[in-house]
């Protein structure tokens, strides 16, 4: 997927910076004592409209994210299909830094999220799940507590 030339030069340098200022509390390293004062373990966010234009509003968060310099992975579990690696590189995103995890056989995408945010060597786990239950929220947020990660859900509707 490309972006028309007057997409990027107009529409998504405006997104930069917002999604910068937004994601900020996100990229804020984790420090052992002081985690769960400084960092939400779970956010959620909601984009409506065509996925190609949910995309790119998206891309300047996952490119920040991507770019981290946490150690660990950003992980995407179950992403849309238009989010491609050909999409990723377009984006500016850090390739090396990008887990893209699907669900097998019988686990579900937030039993997939629940457990990379477990085992901590993610400093961001993005889901894509819809519609996503009060429960289900709790238990990723105790999940990305446990692994002292952050967990991004994505609601495209």
């Amino acid at each position: 997927m490309q972006f028309p030339q007057s997409l990027k030069r107009t529409q998504l340098p405006l997104f930069d910076g917002l999604m910068a200022s937004t994601v900020t509390p996100l990229l804020q390293p984790v420090v052992e004592s002081t985690w769960q004062e400084n960092l939400a373990a779970f956010s959620e966010m909601s984009l409506r409209g065509a996925a190609g234009h949910c995309l790119n509003l998206l891309a300047p968060i996952l490119r920040e994210l991507s770019q981290n310099n946490d150690a660990r992975w950003l992980s995407l579990i179950a992403p849309p299909s238009s989010l491609t690696q050909t999409w990723l590189r377009e984006a500016g995103l850090n390739r090396e830094r990008i887990l893209l995890l699907h669900p097998r056989g019988n686990q579900s995408a937030l039993q997939l999220a629940q457990e990379a945010l477990k085992l901590g060597r993610s400093h961001t786990v993005v889901s894509w799940l819809h519609p996503l239950e009060h429960c289900a929220r709790e238990q990723l947020e105790q999940a990305a507590r446990q692994g002292k990660a952050q967990s991004l859900n994505i609601s495209l509707g």
